[in-house]
């Protein structure tokens, strides 16, 4: 297993006390122009080194990884660029995005499950080529027309 940046920073609050190890999930997408493999393998090794720097994150704590690919992307599973790296001993899964039209095209995301200490506030998702439209901030979700509360043990069981 090879491991590109050394140290899981982040093991301190801040006031000196430990924060403990958590799973936290890491997310990143890349886009390619062509249904090629060398092109999804390149652009995947590419996207998965930037989340590795980006984060301070060591391979052995990586507990899984899921890719998708839009459907219009069948040359190779991108988990085979993940094995090219040296990941021989993580669970790796692929699928396919939802195929909603407006979507981006021949792009390749990731959901990494990190062991780490470090925040969610602290985590860098790391959007590259035209996925960086993925995310430009948080500002683009639409509201919901009627926000909903979770239940509480004392409301009926049938949801409104």
């Amino acid at each position: 297993m090879t491991t590109s940046v050394a140290g899981n920073s982040g093991q301190n609050d801040g006031v000196g006390r430990s924060r403990p190890m958590v799973c936290r999930g890491v997310r990143g997408a890349i886009t390619v122009r062509n249904d090629d493999q060398d092109e999804i393998l390149d652009a995947t090794r590419e996207l998965l080194q930037a989340i590795l720097r980006a984060n301070e994150m060591r391979v052995e704590d990586i507990a899984s990884v899921y890719f998708t690919t839009t459907t219009d992307l069948t040359a190779t599973y991108p988990a085979f660029a993940a094995r090219q790296l040296g990941w021989f001993d993580l669970a790796l899964m692929c699928g396919h995005e939802m195929a909603v039209p407006t979507g981006l095209q021949k792009c390749i995301r990731v959901l990494i499950h990190w062991n780490t200490h470090k925040t969610n506030e602290e985590i860098v998702h790391v959007y590259l080529r035209d996925a960086k439209s993925l995310r430009p901030d948080r500002s683009n979700i639409p509201p919901c027309a009627r926000a909903r509360s979770p239940r509480s043990k004392r409301q009926s069981s049938s949801w409104p």
